[in-house]
Order: structure tokens, then C-alpha cells, then sequence
């Protein structure tokens, strides 16, 4: 009899134990994009290329949660940047696009580690062509005295003033962002620059705020990039509204930095498009964009006018392909395009550039 009253507590407590395990759900997805495209660069002289990410970044990533109970969960995301053309990285490590651990709550939610900042969405969400490195993207914005605010070129990338990642991705970051309250909502970033004896002096500051309704859609975002040990501060505001009607969308924004430092390489892009869907499968888009350096040795813009088109195949596969036109102005201006491009392909009196592109992307 003593045995089966042990066997029996015994069965009860694996069954309230697997109950308990039940109410905290957990699940772990993996998702990804892969997208190529034939890419042709025509200048000074004419370059052909297969380049990876033309309608979206190419990636692999893992993201998950766990029901903690109560309305809060535990949340991670780790995203890797893929460069399908080669094989290798981006963004220069391996999480390179995300990196992240928090809490999420009905209060909001606060996440640590590699992280979008609101340059990143900001220059994303309200583009035709988003910030990726084909047509007339926002990406062309920057080049001010070397600082890329679009861009955010590499892990520790001196496109940020403290090296600290690059304001549209920041390394050693604390983000708390807001829960939606009547089509607002809101958040902040502090990137640590973590140096020795000057962490609050070396650091990035980042906020912003959204309203989200009625088919409009805008953002103001400000970021305040410090490093006392170099004399290094610059300062970017930037703002961007979109409004959808029916099958069409317009678009547009500003991003204005203000380098504090002495070298006072302040500049300044903004962008017009839009968009129209057509029986649910074809997209047709148009941008334009332009980049101006200003108050620095070397006065000069980049003009971008780009035309898309984007066919559905599925709701995971799509055919895409743009024709761009690059106007560089400026002497002593170091010629632009939404990518990097190999020497040779601009020269002194020939640095316009004309970009057409075919490619494909797949998610999962």
C-alpha cells in the first residue's frame, strides 16, 4: 500500500510540474532572406556584378520567447548579415545585423546588446527602397566627413564617433521601446562607448517617437553621438511620413546631421517616392534622393533618381529589377551611389553613374 501512495504523489507531482511547464510556453523560430542580383554599373567605364541584397538585406536568423506569466516574456533575437555573392559576413562579425536579450512587458519592452537604432527604421520603413545598397536608396545619404548615419557600416565602424557599431546599429546598447497607445508610441537607446574612465562622455544617445494611424504614418528620430577623448560630436535629427490610399503610397523624410566637432562637416540628405500596387502581384516604384555636404572644405551632392519594379512570384519569392540615375556635383566631393563601388568606376570628369539591376529574393 506505502508503495502505490508513493507512486501515486509521485504521478501527481509530474503532472502539476508538466501543467506548470505547459502555462510557459516557449517557441524558437528560424527565419531568413536570400536575395541576389545581377547588378550593372555603368560611369567612366562600365562594371557587371552579382551583389547580394537588392530588395532586402540576406540574413539567417533565430528569434524566440517565453511566456513568463503575468503579460511578460522573454525575448532574444540573433540575426547574421550574409553577402550571397561570396559567401561571406556583413556587417563585419557574424551577429552582425542583431544581437539581443530582454524582457517584454504591457508596460513596454527593454532589450540589451547589438541593436537597431531609429535611423535604422526611420530610413527603412519610409522608403521605396529602403536603405539596402541598389537604386535610389536612403543609403546614399552621408559621406559627411566620413560619417554614415544611414549606413552603419561594420561592428566597430568609425561610421559612429565613439566606434561604437554606427548609429543605425549599436553595440552595447540598452533600448527600451513603448507599447502602442492610440496610434502612438515610442522609445530610447543608450549605446555605452564603454571607454576607461569615460564611459558617460563616450557614448550614444537615441530617441524617437511614432504615430502609426488612418493609413498615415510618420517618425522623428534624434540621435546625439558622443566621444570626449576625440573631441568628437555629432548630432543627427531626422524626420519621415508615409501615407497609404487604395493600392498607392507616398513617401518621404529628411535626415540633417551637425558635426560639432572642428572639422564642422555637417550635412544633409532628404527623399521623395512612391509607390502603386497593381493586381495584388506587381509593384511599380519611383525615389528620388539627394545628399548635400555642407560647410566643409569640399561643398558637393549626390542626386539619385531611381525607377522599380517588383513582381510577386509568392508571398516568399519575388523578381525584382530598377534603373537608377547617380548625378555626383562637386569638386573635391568624393562620388556617391547606394553602394560601394571599385575605383575606376568614376573619374574626375565622368562621376555620374548609371545603375540597372535584376535580381531575386527569397524569404523564409
Amino acid at each position: 500500500m506505502k508503495a502505490v501512495v508513493n507512486l501515486s504523489l509521485t504521478a501527481l507531482a509530474l503532472a502539476a510540474s508538466s501543467a506548470a511547464l505547459a502555462q510557459n510556453t516557449s517557441t524558437v523560430t528560424v527565419y531568413g532572406v536570400v536575395d541576389a542580383n545581377v547588378q550593372v554599373l555603368d560611369g567612366a567605364s562600365t562594371l557587371t556584378r552579382v551583389q547580394s541584397g537588392g530588395l532586402n538585406g540576406s540574413r539567417l536568423g533565430f528569434k524566440g520567447s517565453e511566456d513568463l506569466g503575468g503579460g511578460l516574456r522573454a525575448i532574444f533575437t540573433l540575426e547574421s548579415g550574409l553577402n550571397i555573392d561570396d559567401g561571406s559576413t556583413g556587417q563585419g562579425t557574424f551577429w552582425g545585423r542583431q544581437a539581443y536579450v530582454g524582457l517584454a512587458s504591457p508596460y513596454g519592452t527593454v532589450t540589451l546588446g547589438r541593436q537597431y537604432g531609429s535611423l535604422y527604421t526611420l530610413s527603412s520603413d519610409f522608403s521605396e527602397f529602403s536603405n539596402n545598397n541598389v537604386g535610389a536608396s536612403t543609403a546614399i545619404i552621408g559621406g559627411f566627413g566620413g560619417y554614415e548615419p544611414v549606413r552603419g557600416v561594420g561592428a566597430t565602424s568609425t561610421a559612429s564617433v565613439t566606434g561604437n557599431g554606427g548609429p543605425s546599429r549599436v553595440n552595447n546598447s540598452i533600448k527600451y521601446e513603448s507599447v502602442r497607445f492610440g496610434g502612438f508610441s515610442g522609445g530610447a537607446l543608450v549605446g555605452l562607448g564603454e571607454a576607461a574612465g569615460n564611459t558617460s562622455g563616450n557614448r550614444l544617445g537615441d530617441i524617437y517617437v511614432r504615430y502609426s494611424d488612418y493609413g498615415f504614418d510618420a517618425m522623428l528620430s534624434y540621435v546625439d553621438d558622443k566621444a570626449e577623448l576625440t573631441n568628437a560630436n555629432v548630432r543627427t535629427t531626422s524626420g519621415a511620413a508615409s501615407y497609404s490610399f487604395g493600392s498607392a503610397r507616398v513617401t518621404g523624410g529628411v535626415i540633417s546631421v551637425d558635426d560639432r566637432s572642428v572639422a564642422n562637416a555637417d550635412g544633409e540628405g532628404y527623399w521623395v517616392g512612391g509607390s502603386y500596387r497593381l493586381g495584388g502581384t506587381h509593384l511599380l516604384k519611383a525615389q528620388y534622393v539627394e545628399s548635400k555636404l555642407k560647410h566643409a572644405v569640399a561643398d558637393g551632392k549626390t542626386k539619385a533618381f531611381g525607377v522599380g519594379y517588383q513582381y510577386d512570384l509568392s508571398k516568399r519569392t519575388a523578381l525584382y529589377t530598377s534603373l537608377t540615375q547617380f548625378k555626383n556635383e562637386g569638386a573635391g566631393y568624393t562620388p556617391r551611389a547606394a553602394g560601394s563601388f571599385p575605383g575606376g568606376v568614376v573619374t574626375a570628369g565622368d562621376s555620374d553613374i548609371t545603375e540597372a539591376v535584376a535580381g531575386i529574393r527569397h524569404a523564409f
